[in-house]
């Protein structure tokens, strides 16, 4: 995974004592139709039912994180398909807020009236380099 800009300058700017950052107690889980880029610029997914996922990660050990702690589920109640996901981000709001990381689905998915796309437990990882 791929942090954003908004969250490389927040690191930047609370350890080199520019503006001390806050802690976001609870960060949600995003699908994108597009690729969302450094910048948040990538379309997020837009349908009936859908809504962002609280989303809770282990404690970080050797440089990485792995969430979800338990499996998040996105089922499409709707009528109509959605549009296809390609990429997922981590963000600080369940609407709004600010990006902090972001990737690739494996394989892209269009999310069919009664289809769910799962994401399993620890089947993300972010690690610092």
């Amino acid at each position: 995974m791929s942090k954003s800009n908004a969250l490389e300058n927040l690191v930047l700017d609370h350890f080199l004592g520019t503006t001390q950052s806050t802690f976001d107690s609870s960060v949600f889980l995003a699908l994108h139709t597009a690729d969302p880029a450094e910048d948040a610029s990538g379309a997020e997914l837009s349908g009936t039912g859908y809504a962002r996922s609280a989303i809770t990660f282990n404690s970080a050990s050797g440089g990485s994180a792995t969430g979800p702690d338990s499996a998040i589920e996105y089922t499409n109640s709707g009528g109509t398909s959605w549009t296809q996901v390609t990429h997922f981000a981590i963000w600080t709001a369940v609407t709004g807020g600010t990006m902090l990381y972001y990737g690739s689905l494996s394989t892209a998915k269009t999310i069919a009236a009664g289809d769910t796309l799962r994401f399993t437990a620890d089947s993300i990882t972010i690690t610092e380099a």
